[in-house]
């Protein structure tokens, strides 16, 4: 220890104040005084951190409560958008919030009259076939071969509307399948065309089909008939007597163009881009008393899609309409 002492320093005094401070220097010390002081001046800091504070965050919360508000409220109420005048995030969420709202209202809307139309679609074959078995019960129809026609008629749209119903419900849950395989197209597009030359006949429509070459796609048959078919008897329905309806297909590079063109009454350019909307009719009782359940278009751009193709619509009022079909030719 004798040997280190040169090398420890002396010891450090610490102090509030200067061991000897002169008169007329300040002296700080804590006193009674100072330290009531210390803490008053403590508690106001504390006291105004406190209060900034709260200021701010209602400032912050009162916009997020507002906006979990309208989040909570009711389907059926009716909400006015959130008015959006700041450029920060609760900006954005308000924005947010209103561009889901107007989705939702919207689904809501067309789920709103998507029942009721499906209601109407059911109830008319339905009201149709207890018409005629009261008739034929009262006696005032004889319960022969052209009332069991009748009937046998009604029940067939009655099933083609529920199975369309649900073909969309599959689609809309993701669940529509399809099973590809090689497809000779030539062979498939006769088959359309002849099993409408009944319907087409029937309304002195001349139907044709054009097919260049003899191509072959890997798609669903059946499911491609239907689609097709829902196209082919859609511009029958809508072409007078005496016109004509052609379906062609060909293939240009990578896809396959099928075309479904009619000489029939058109569409409006209006109107055209709700042709593929769930029973939509530019004239609802002319489809109505032709049969049509406004289901045939949504249906077929939902398999052109299931096949990852699109359906497109060209059309012009009193020059027909031309539906063409775009798949993906794999090798």
């Amino acid at each position: 220890m004798q040997q280190l002492r040169p090398y420890v320093p002396p010891p450090a005094l610490l102090f509030v104040t200067g061991p000897a401070a002169a008169a007329d220097e300040p002296v700080f010390s804590l006193s009674r005084a100072n330290v009531l002081r210390i803490a008053w001046v403590t508690g106001a800091v504390l006291l105004a951190t406190l209060v900034l504070t709260v200021l701010t965050g209602r400032r912050l919360v009162r916009p997020l409560r507002a906006l979990t508000e309208a989040a909570m409220r009711p389907l059926d109420e009716h909400r006015a958008p959130m008015p959006v005048a700041r450029d920060d995030e609760i900006g954005y969420l308000a924005r947010a919030l209103n561009d889901l709202t107007e989705r939702r209202d919207q689904a809501e809307t067309q789920r709103r009259l998507m029942v009721s139309d499906v209601a109407h679609e059911l109830r008319t074959p339905l009201t149709n076939i207890r018409g005629w078995l009261e008739a034929a019960r009262d006696g005032v129809v004889p319960s022969g071969p052209a009332l069991l026609e009748l009937l046998h008629d009604e029940s067939l749209l009655l099933h083609h509307i529920i199975d369309d119903l649900g073909d969309l419900a599959a689609a809309d849950a993701g669940n529509l399948r399809v099973h590809p395989e090689r497809v000779c197209l030539r062979d498939l597009v006769t088959q359309v065309r002849d099993s409408h030359l009944t319907a087409a006949a029937d309304g002195r429509i001349t139907l044709t089909a054009q097919v260049a070459g003899d191509p072959e796609i890997t798609a669903d048959p059946v499911r491609l008939r239907q689609l097709l078919g829902n196209l082919v008897s859609n511009a029958i329905r809508y072409t007078p007597a005496g016109g004509a309806v052609t379906l062609s297909a060909t293939v240009a590079g990578a896809e396959l163009l099928v075309a479904v063109q009619d000489s029939g009454i058109g569409i409006a350019e209006q109107d055209l881009p709700r042709i593929f909307d769930r029973f939509w009719r530019a004239d609802t009782s002319r489809a109505r008393a032709t049969g049509g359940s406004g289901l045939g278009l949504p249906i077929a751009r939902q398999l052109a899609e299931a096949h990852g193709g699109t359906l497109t619509a060209l059309s012009r009022p009193g020059e027909g309409t031309t539906m063409t079909l775009r798949l993906p030719v794999t090798p």
